[in-house]
């Protein structure tokens, strides 16, 4: 398969747009054992988590949440439902995502994709070995 090379160079923070092409990318290029998992995957960039979301999850400041991945079957962090009426849904935080890579100095393709693996393989309930393994194997190719 072909993969698109994105190049990003930023005079600009990057836009809520220029995530997601960065996260749908990574989200192609997956590794196996965790892509399966996702199939019926919907990706949203928003700028911070809302009131109820810091609310639920106790948050003290909007920047302390990067990512959350919300199952279909999800009504609230921690709360299941019997009957699946949504699809899942990884939610990128932009701004503290953007805080994030400032503060690390990595590149952010990488940190995108660790960021989205991290989130999506607890959820899966993979290991931290297993986790571990997924982020640190490098990217073939430019994402």
């Amino acid at each position: 398969m072909d993969r698109q090379q994105i190049i990003m160079n930023y005079t600009i923070p990057p836009s809520p747009e220029d995530l997601e092409a960065l996260a749908n990318a990574v989200l192609e290029a997956l590794p196996e054992e965790l892509n399966r998992h996702c199939e019926d995957l919907t990706l949203k960039i928003e700028e911070f988590p809302d009131e109820t979301t810091e609310t639920e999850m106790e948050l003290e400041d909007p920047y302390e949440l990067v990512a959350l991945f919300r199952s279909g079957s999800q009504i609230s962090p921690g709360v299941k439902s019997k009957v699946a009426n949504d699809d899942d849904v990884l939610i990128l935080f932009r701004r503290p995502l953007l805080d994030m890579w400032c503060d690390t100095g990595e590149d952010l393709n990488v940190l995108v994709r660790q960021i989205i693996i991290e989130e999506l393989a607890q959820n899966f309930e993979f290991t931290e070995a297993e986790i571990r393994e997924m982020t640190s194997v490098p990217v073939q190719g430019a994402l």
